[in-house]
């Protein structure tokens, strides 16, 4: 059970990493996440099925969904607020579509069984202490790259777009060209997510890219602490374990899901009234201090 638990944590983390850069660094609420880790779950599996080696077809699955991230960003880059949100939530229906009606490529609702373990110069991944060690150096690659990108000035300029998007572009700063690399940059990590998924359970279908992993996806980067790498790390820790804990219990498939959404809420009420921001969330946002100091 702790090696099963701890990769999940892994697997949300990495994807949800990426969740992080799009809403917690550049404020837009987006409702995509369950098509890109879909994306990166049926490319990396058929690329691996196909012949493909593991770490070839995994960084496709990242590239492919960055793609879809960049086309994405494209359509929606005159779009803030709830039209960004809408329109998100839109293409990953349309995903999830294609996933099913793609019968021919993905088997449709039937789903893509034995997909093959990772396996690395040789090396197969058959056991979770192993499934364990891999993800965790691939967890710690995508915290080093993402923490070098979010403290270097493009991260500087994405939380200015959060906080300020007009001032950004009095700056001359190009909003839309940073916006679609946030996106796809976050894009990718879901993808890369999705394909570890797709090769540790070794079986998918579209039933498994829904909204309701959407929602899990941001109510972790929510209660980690939007804007922070390692709350959204720890939001992982502590949403998976809400989420499969139950499981091993004995309850019932019924009950243990009406308490895992009783359980969700509670604890975003809770967040909401002693910290707003989550639970590693930056203390105090820009343009509260600007407040603050123009009060003075």
């Amino acid at each position: 059970m702790f090696y099963h638990l701890t990769i999940l944590m892994i697997i949300y983390s990495i994807t949800c990493i990426g969740l992080n850069i799009v809403v917690g660094y550049t404020g837009f609420f987006s409702f995509a996440r369950a098509a890109f880790f879909g994306i990166g779950a049926y490319t990396s599996a058929l690329l691996v099925m196909s012949g493909v080696p593991f770490l070839i077809a995994i960084i496709a699955g990242g590239i492919l969904a960055a793609i879809f991230g960049w086309i994405l960003g494209l359509i929606t880059v005159e779009m803030t607020g709830d039209y960004f949100a809408l329109a998100t939530f839109a293409f990953a229906e349309m995903t999830r579509q294609v996933f099913i009606n793609w019968t021919g490529l993905t088997r449709g609702p039937l789903g893509l069984p034995g997909i093959p373990r990772p396996e690395i110069f040789g090396f197969r991944f058959s056991t979770n202490q192993a499934y364990l060690f891999l993800y965790i150096i691939l967890l710690i690659l995508v915290l080093l790259i993402t923490e070098m990108y979010v403290k270097s000035p493009f991260g500087r300029l994405l939380k200015t777009i959060r906080e300020d998007e007009t001032a950004a572009q009095s700056l001359g700063k190009d909003i839309a060209k940073t916006k679609n690399i946030a996106i796809a940059m976050g894009a990718f990590f879901g993808g890369v997510g999705g394909a570890l998924y797709a090769h540790y359970i070794t079986y998918i279908d579209p039933s498994a890219f829904v909204l309701h992993i959407t929602i899990f996806f941001l109510i972790i980067v929510i209660a980690g602490g939007m804007g922070n790498n390692y709350g959204t790390i720890l939001g992982a820790v502590m949403l998976v374990l809400v989420r499969e804990l139950p499981r091993y219990l004995g309850l019932s498939p019924a009950f243990a899901a009406s308490l895992q959404q009783m359980v969700y809420s509670s604890i975003l009420v809770i967040l909401m009234l002693v910290r707003p921001r989550g639970l590693l969330g930056e203390r105090k946002l820009l343009s509260e201090q600007s407040s603050e100091e123009g009060g003075k």
